[in-house]
């Protein structure tokens, strides 16, 4: 099935055939027609299943249409999102379609950790706003920006906005937006949370489920390999020289450990850099750039990178300490595994995770081989 079949304009499907996308994913196929028939939607499904632009399509479409005029600061579609990270690719994605298109549309992301007196300047005359809802409630109270004319809402990994503890900014966000707008609530689960601001947000929604979570797994080459806490240093160096990884992402448990890995690894000759909440947001944006562009061989990060990053074709993930929730680790290696392509990710169990990863196992409904480890003091 054609993009232009969904309704999509040619100009935009140009775009997409020149970043070799040319059929649409199966969330996109219901989305797109849902979007442009003007009704509410709750999409679940997992992160890397094309949901990005099953928004930002038929939203172009829609605002490629109305040429009215609007007041300046009034924007006409706002997209939440739970991280900088995200914010940041959500935006690079309608840039990017907005560019390409030649569309007179003006985005713009805003979030916290950056100053906020050049995001105000940034202001003007945008029609498309990408936000974290703190940042957004600071913007609108220093009347930088104004929600009345609001003629769209976006959530996008609405999940982890309300784990994130964002309740009380939504339930703020949602009393200044205007009764009679369009509402797209995305998630990767169906739990209590959404369902309750599924009922608060949405007008007879059209409920879209993608099922790709065992598609996606099953796209990726998994290994543990069974190694005493003191060891997995060395095995992590002899694995990306014996592999002869390129393009690595590496997580850790905490911050500092993060940190001391990289340590380690530009001891041994191997360029490393780590990516965490403590990194400034410009750091951070550098780092994620220079990784995907395949500049920098290792990234090393927590869980801030598990979810809603994109990195097209990344070849390996290794989980360096496994992390609370088995949801998490789903997350973690779906990193790879992206696009119809092969991924490899590999997990280091110490003794003392053999039990958790048990756990893992299970929510996965899938055994991971289990490979005995010598010793690795040479790497």
């Amino acid at each position: 099935m054609p993009f232009t079949s969904l309704g999509i304009s040619e100009s935009l499907c140009a775009v997409l055939k020149r970043d070799q996308i040319t059929a649409p994913y199966p969330v996109q196929e219901e989305v797109i027609p849902a979007v442009l028939g003007k009704r509410d939607v709750l999409g679940i499904a997992q992160t890397g299943s094309g949901k990005t632009l099953s928004y930002v399509l038929p939203i172009l479409m829609q605002l490629q249409k109305k040429k009215k005029s609007m007041e300046n600061r009034h924007i006409q579609v706002l997209v939440m999102v739970p991280t900088r990270e995200l914010a940041a690719q959500v935006h690079s994605v309608f840039s990017t379609y907005i560019h390409e298109a030649g569309l007179p549309i003006k985005t713009l992301a805003v979030f916290g950790g950056a100053s906020i007196n050049p995001q105000m300047m940034a202001m003007q005359n945008v029609r498309i706003l990408v936000a974290t809802p703190g940042r957004l409630l600071e913007l609108v109270s220093l009347h930088a920006v104004h929600l009345s004319s609001l003629e769209m809402v976006v959530l996008d990994e609405a999940d982890k906005m309300l784990t994130a503890g964002f309740e009380k900014e939504m339930d703020q966000i949602f009393a200044l937006l205007p009764k009679h707008r369009q509402n797209l609530l995305f998630s990767a689960t169906l739990n209590d949370q959404i369902q309750a601001l599924e009922k608060v947000l949405l007008h007879d929604p059209l409920v879209i489920k993608i099922e790709e979570e065992s598609a996606t797994l099953d796209l990726i080459r998994q290994s543990a390999y069974c190694v005493s806490e003191e060891q997995k240093g060395p095995l992590l160096r002899y694995l990306i020289k014996s592999k002869d990884m390129q393009q690595v992402l590496v997580f850790t448990s905490s911050v500092a450990r993060a940190d001391r890995v990289v340590d380690k690894l530009l001891k041994n000759g191997i360029e490393a850099r780590s990516i965490h909440s403590r990194k400034t947001q410009g750091a951070r944006t550098e780092l994620l750039r220079d990784f995907k562009q395949g500049y920098l061989r290792v990234l090393v990060t927590t869980d801030l990178l598990s979810r809603g990053i994109d990195i097209e074709f990344l070849p390996f993930v290794i989980n360096y300490e496994l992390p609370r929730s088995p949801i998490n680790f789903i997350h973690r290696i779906g990193r790879t595994g992206r696009a119809g392509r092969f991924g490899e990710a590999i997990t280091l169990v110490s003794p003392s995770e053999e039990a958790h990863f048990k756990v893992i196992e299970k929510k996965m409904k899938k055994k991971v081989p289990r490979i005995a480890c010598e010793q690795f003091e040479r790497c």
